[in-house]
Parts: structure tokens; sequence; C-alpha cells
């Protein structure tokens, strides 16, 4: 109900000319500026009006001229990074507005689908881990706070977010409404930096990476009905277009400094289109935030093992596969592995419990290539290349030792981002490896040295191919020294 008369509010705020000065979301109480920054702070007034902002950190005006539909922008020079309330006063149109309790901080934009937008109290019957523990933490008011735009969507783009309680401090009482992966996020953040950080999110169960695209450039690929009829028939949540009308379009240009994203499962099957179509969103929400030089970085989340086929076949897997070459095909992004982070008894829930080391390994990328920290390690051990290994000559000192007596049976692995080795060679989960019959057999035990993998199966005497984790659901336990997983792998000798 309290949604409902929100959003009946705003609706009947927008009715007519924009005759009255307002702020426009998620400008408003309790908001994040970007620290050293131009941030925009905006809102709405009588077409061609005056209005003057002053912000009391620096007490100078900054003026903004309202445009043909009652627009407004004003960037102010934001100083450094504390937690010191500022108030921002707005002024024009005869109306005086007051803005109170603004931190500067750094601010980050959160969206996705549902693995974003689940929050701290969890979905029925999908809990989020250590709930009690994490919302009773010491009070994070000016420490943390999150911007959540839920979810929303229309046929044409949108000028303001409908469905918002504005600002939240983070408490005990608001930390449970927070999306889990982006509160993680910016507590990691916060606890390193020491500084206030603002979350932007604004994602939506079940969308696609079409969902949040303009409909021209839905239009373009030309393999999508967007007639009304063809549009109706869609299920809601996999509509394209439609939420970047009614949750992105109202964002655009809010002062941040990047963008986390976790969304993919409503692609699976469709691995193809992947990585062209991940480009061209971030190329296109790069632009709508006015990043020209790919400033902005875009750090993803890998889709985690679940069940979409009754026989565990490895659409998943390529999905994920689409995910990281996204990535690397991306300029200015990266991406985490959440292979390690599920259950077995999760195999049917999509919204696995464990989002803390989620947000902790987003923000382990963001402390290493965005806020200087290069000792905190961000990047996965990956495997780049299966072969065989030749014996060594004769004189070779390696012969004498255990790695110079190489079984006819072994296949090696090369593992790159893991300078100081890995965390197990026994008890292994997740690893197969098949002959020249295509049968696969799990892996349970393996050899390590420098940067390579060796597996040796008394199955298997003519080991053709390697795989790890490479199925629907198949969580993984190896990790760098460091703590971070195996991004899965198949490979194949040639």
């Amino acid at each position: 109900m309290k949604r409902i008369l929100l959003v009946a509010a705003m609706l009947l705020a927008a009715v007519g000319a924009r005759a009255e000065l307002s702020l426009r979301h998620p400008t408003g109480d309790h908001m994040v500026l970007q620290q050293n920054a131009e941030a925009a702070v905006w809102g709405y007034a009588s077409p061609g009006s005056t209005v003057t902002v002053i912000p009391s950190w620096d007490t100078q005006p900054y003026v903004a001229k309202a445009d043909e539909k009652g627009h407004w922008t004003a960037r102010v020079k934001t100083p450094a990074a504390s937690y010191k309330a500022y108030t921002i006063t707005v002024s024009g149109n005869g109306s005086v507005i007051t803005i109170n309790d603004v931190l500067v901080g750094e601010v980050w934009l959160a969206s996705g689908q549902s693995n974003m937008e689940i929050p701290l109290r969890g979905f029925t019957n999908c809990p989020i881990e250590n709930y009690n523990e994490v919302i009773t933490r010491a009070p994070a008011r000016d420490r943390i706070r999150m911007f959540y735009a839920h979810a929303d969507q229309t046929d044409e783009p949108l000028e303001e977010v409908r469905i918002t309680e504005g600002w939240q401090c983070a408490d005990p009482n608001s930390i449970p409404e927070m999306s889990a992966v982006g509160y993680f996020f910016a507590y990691k953040l916060n606890e390193v930096l020491d500084i206030p950080i603002g979350i932007v999110a604004f994602p939506r169960g079940g969308a696609r990476v079409e969902s949040w695209l303009p409909r021209e450039t839905v239009a373009s690929y030309g393999t999508e009905d967007l007639s009304p009829e063809g549009i109706a028939r869609m299920g809601g949540y996999l509509r394209p277009f439609q939420m970047y009308n009614a949750m992105e379009v109202p964002l655009q240009g809010y002062t941040a400094h990047g963008f986390i994203w976790y969304q993919g499962c409503s692609n699976v099957d469709h691995e193809d289109e992947f990585v062209p179509r991940m480009q061209d969103l971030v190329r296109q929400w790069r632009s709508d935030w006015g990043d020209k030089d790919d400033s902005m970085p875009f750090y993803m989340v890998e889709i985690a093992p679940y069940l979409y086929s009754r026989d565990n076949g490895d659409s998943g897997a390529r999905l994920r596969k689409a995910q990281h070459d996204a990535a690397k095909a991306i300029p200015n992004s990266a991406i985490v592995c959440t292979n390690d982070l599920v259950a077995a008894f999760e195999a049917d829930n999509i919204h696995p419990c464990r989002k803390e080391p989620i947000g902790n390994r987003l923000a382990y990328i963001a402390l290493n290539r965005d806020y200087g920290f290069e000792r905190v390690a961000w990047q996965s051990p990956e495997a780049v290349e299966v072969f065989k290994r030749e014996p060594p000559k004769e004189g070779d000192p390696r012969a004498r030792g255990p790695w110079g007596r190489i079984p006819a049976n072994e296949i090696n692995v090369r593992i790159a981002n893991c300078p100081n080795g890995i965390d197990r060679v026994n008890e292994i989960e997740g690893l197969e490896v098949c002959g020249s019959d295509g049968v696969w057999h799990p892996v349970s035990k393996i050899r390590y040295n420098g940067d390579t993998m060796s597996i040796t199966l008394d199955e298997v005497q003519d080991p053709k191919a390697v795989r790890y984790g490479w199925a629907d659901f198949r969580p993984g336990n190896i990790h760098s020294v460091e703590g971070l997983p195996l991004v899965p792998f198949s490979l194949t000798l040639e």
C-alpha cells in the first residue's frame, strides 16, 4: 500500500506543466554525491526559469536554467569524501527547497536481474546467509546509503523514477530491504576506504540483456517481434527495452564512479548473442552517463550453478563462458566467479544464499583497479591451455624428480592468474576428464607445479579433454592461494 500511494502521489505531481520548483530522484534528503566531481543535482521548474543551487560546503551558487520540459540540472563541484552531513539549498520559481543530510563519498550504480534485486531479507524460501548477524552489525547510517528504484517497465521512456522510498540510511530496519549484493559491495568498500558509499540500485528480476537496451537497438537485431501483440505475448519480465525505459532512463547522468552488474540467467541458451549485446549495453549506458572514454568501470558477476535442465546439461556453462568473454571484450570491465558459492541442496534454487562473498569479490576488483590497493587480489585463476608433457631429455636433472616420470595417461592444464599456486590437490570437486570414448570421470586428486595442473586417472588411459564446473550445476572448490575460485572451463586436446 505504501508503494502504491507513493506511485499515485508522484503521478499526480506530474500532471500539468512543471510550474513549481521540485526535485527529481535520486536528488533528495540523505543522498550521497560523488566526491571530487561536478555532481548532478536536478529537478523541475517552470520552463525557462532560473534555479540556483547553493551547497553548504562552499556556499558557492550554481545556476541552472529549466529547459522547455521544465528540467534543470546543476553541476555542483563536490569536495573530498567525509562523514560530514551537508545541506543544499535550491531556490527558484519563488520557492526554496533545502536538501538535508547530504553526504559526499563514492557512488556506484547496481543493476541486473533477481540476484542483484534480492534484498537482505531474501525472497520466499530463498534466504540470505547470516541475515540477523548482517543487519545487526555496527550502525552504518552515515557509512552506507542506498537509493532503490523498484521493478518497473513502460513502453515509452520515463523522466522520473516511479517506485522508490528514496535514499535509505543503513540500519537494522532499512538494511533488510537493500539489495544484498549491493549492500555487501558497499560494506566492504566502506570498511577499507572509510568514506561514505552510496548505491543507486535499479535491478529487475528475470530481465534479459535486451530488457536494458533502447527499443531502436533491439529492433536493429531483427530477432524480436516488437509489435504490441508480440510484446504482449512475452512474459512481463522478459520484454525488451521496457526496463531501460522505466528504470535506467530516469537515472541517466546521476554522477557515479561506475557500475556493478549481476545478470545472465534469462539469456541462457542464447550465448551466441550475449557478448555483442552486452557490448552494446555497456556502450549505451556509458553514453547515457556522458562517459566518452570508458572511464566508468563495469564489473559483472558470473551466474551461479543452477539446474536449467533436468539432465544437467551445459547451457548454463556456455552462458558463463560468454560472460567471461564479454568481460574481456568490454574495455574497463571485469567479472567475479561464483562457482564455489553454491551448496548441493541449492541445485534448483536460482537465488543461492551466499551473497556476501559476491559483494566482497566485486569490491576486491574495485579496490585494486579503482582505489589503488594493489595487494588486493581480484583475478580468478583461469585455465588457458591443455597439453601433454614431453619427457625430459636425458641428463635433465628434472628427470630424477617426481615430475620427470610422466605417466602415459597424464593430461595437463596450464593456469593463469595464479602466481602463488592453488589451495588444494586432494578432495577436489567439479573436475572431470574423459578419453576417446567420451565418458567423463570425476577427478578428486591432482598434482600442481608452477602453473600446471596435472591429472592422471586409472579409468582414463587416453585422456582427451578436461573440464571443470562445466554443467548447469557442477560447483567446484579449487581456489588460488588468495581464495579466488578457478573459472569454469572445458578444454580438448587437439
